[in-house]
C-alpha cells in the first residue's frame, strides 16, 4: 500500500431546495456557507464545518431524483460531534422546530446521541463523548 493517510472531507447531498437545505445547516447545526455556485447545470452550496463540509446540490438536467421512504442500501446517517452542553444544544434545536427521530440518550457510559431530522429525509446524528481518563 503506497505511503498515504486520509482524512474525512466531505458529505454530499441531493435536495429539492439546496439553499434552503444549506440554510437549516448554518441556522441548526452552525455551519457557514462558503461557497455557492452552478455546477453541472444544478445549483451547489457548500456548508463548512471547521475541517470537513456538507456539500448541497440541487437536480440536475436529465436526473430524475426521488423521495426515499424506508431503509436504503448506502448512506444511512453522518455525524456530526457537539463539544460542551449536548441537552442545551439539543434543547435549542427543539426551540427552531427541529425534530428528533431518537431523543437524546445515553448509549454507553462516555456517550450521549440523539438524531434529528435534516432536510430531504437526511438524518443526522450528534454525538457528544466525555473525556476519558
Amino acid at each position: 500500500m503506497p505511503d498515504a493517510s486520509l482524512s474525512f472531507d466531505h458529505v454530499h447531498l441531493v435536495s429539492e431546495d439546496p439553499h434552503a437545505a444549506a440554510r437549516w445547516y448554518v441556522d441548526n447545526l452552525g455551519g457557514k456557507v462558503v461557497r455557492s455556485m452552478e455546477m453541472r447545470g444544478a445549483p451547489q452550496v457548500y456548508v463548512s464545518f471547521g475541517g470537513a463540509m456538507v456539500i448541497v446540490r440541487g437536480q440536475r438536467p436529465a436526473e430524475l431524483a426521488a423521495a426515499r421512504p424506508g431503509l436504503q442500501w448506502g448512506v444511512d446517517h453522518f455525524g456530526m460531534q457537539v463539544k460542551g452542553d449536548f441537552d442545551a444544544f439539543c434543547a435549542g434545536l427543539r426551540g427552531n422546530g427541529v425534530t428528533f427521530s431518537l431523543e437524546p440518550t445515553d448509549i454507553n457510559p462516555t456517550t450521549r446521541i440523539a438524531f434529528v431530522n435534516a432536510p430531504d429525509g437526511v438524518s443526522v446524528e450528534l454525538l457528544n463523548r466525555k473525556e476519558q481518563l
